[in-house]
């Protein structure tokens, strides 16, 4: 049987392939910057209109730059290589937090070859989204429009424009294989990074911040990661969706900081298996393992698992609270409680969860909490 077990929001899980950041750490290679091309200026489009691959590069290219970033540390000559979506014309760019995690210096490189120094605006791990800030005339920026990546469906036609191995303005194409799957970084301890978008699209170092674009030239992830056995791109890349950076880039940019909400829960998804093996009344929902003193799900009274069994030499805790529901929406696994969540709540809402206890259904009402750092 293959299980998940969750931190709200967080995973803890076993991941067959290396989960890897797409972005290249450079040593004393030739500045590639010089061999980039002054182009025309982006010509707007119409609401619903659809572009063509060359027509969507041209017109997305100058919102795209490159990021590179002396790490703390380093030595003089080496450098990390990331890219970045321009925001604003205030001069905003979004990247991945893990790009300029641990930055000593931060440079720009425009689509016309001009640079920057850049200072970090914010930055959210939990997310891997992060903001730095150039100051330039507000010619030097072509803002992306941010698209609605809550309409995506699998199969459609998908875009990246990034720096893969530092060679920048490179496009490639592909389509959104899957959504709302959840990614489990290293550096942010239990927790996970739900609602992810997948794609085919190629995905290697190097585009880690650039825009994931809709056919409509409207960015609807930024490239983040992929799976890979061997380092390099094997099929199956990971965008954040643009919803998520709609939440959070704008409190980054104000405060610096993201606050998220957090239930204080482990657990286990169920499925009929499991259901089947622990007796228990439901077939799906998220089973509670465990619950953090003085968390959310503590106050508000919720029962976490009191008794263990081994089912094929895996040892599991059972007897704990089933969620099913949270806010009249249904709970099957626990993607869907993690989607619910950073999509649609905030620190301080209150949140009513539909449960089985002891064969029976209940609601608990609780009130969220900012996610702990330590976590």
């Amino acid at each position: 049987m293959d299980k998940t077990t969750a931190v709200l929001g967080g995973v803890y899980g076993i991941v067959v392939l290396v989960l890897v950041f797409a972005f290249v750490f450079d040593q004393q290679r030739p500045d590639i910057s010089a061999q980039t091309s002054v182009l025309g200026n982006i010509v707007q489009s119409s609401p619903g209109s659809q572009f063509s691959l060359a027509d969507l590069f041209a017109r997305s290219q100058q919102g795209v730059v490159q990021i590179i970033v002396h790490k703390t540390g380093d030595n003089a000559t080496d450098r990390a290589i990331g890219s970045g979506i321009v925001y604003d014309l205030d001069g905003h760019i979004i990247t991945n937090n893990h790009v300029v995690d641990d930055y000593q210096k931060i440079r720009v490189v425009f689509h016309d070859g001009q640079s920057y120094s850049a200072t970090v605006s914010g930055t959210d791990k939990f997310a891997d989204l992060a903001v730095i800030k150039v100051d330039a005339n507000s010619n030097t920026f072509h803002p992306l429009p941010l698209g609605d990546s809550s309409k995506l469906r699998i199969g459609d036609q998908v875009i990246a424009i990034g720096s893969p191995f530092g060679l920048s303005e490179s496009m490639t194409s592909g389509i959104v294989s899957q959504l709302g799957r959840v990614l489990n970084p290293p550096d942010i301890g239990a927790f996970s990074i739900p609602n992810v978008i997948q794609t085919d699209t190629a995905i290697n170092p190097g585009n880690s911040g650039g825009p994931l674009l809709d056919t409509h030239g409207e960015v609807i992830g930024i490239n983040t990661a992929i799976q890979t056995q061997t380092g390099e791109f094997s099929g199956v890349g990971f965008a954040i969706p643009s919803n998520t950076m709609k939440r959070i880039v704008p409190a980054l940019i104000q405060s610096g900081h993201y606050q998220h909400p957090w239930l204080g829960i482990s657990g286990i998804s169920v499925d009929p298996d499991l259901a089947d093996s622990l007796n228990l009344t439901t077939h799906s929902g998220f089973l509670i393992e465990n619950i953090v003193s003085d968390s959310p799900a503590s106050k508000a009274g919720l029962h976490a698992s009191n008794m263990t069994t081994t089912i094929d030499g895996i040892k599991y805790k059972y007897g704990g609270d089933i969620i099913i529901g949270v806010d009249n929406n249904p709970v099957s696994k626990l993607e869907d409680l993690l989607n619910y969540l950073q999509d649609y709540k905030s620190v301080g809402d209150k949140m009513t969860v539909q449960i089985i206890r002891e064969n029976k259904t209940m609601e608990v009402t609780m009130t969220l909490q900012e996610r702990p750092n330590s976590q």
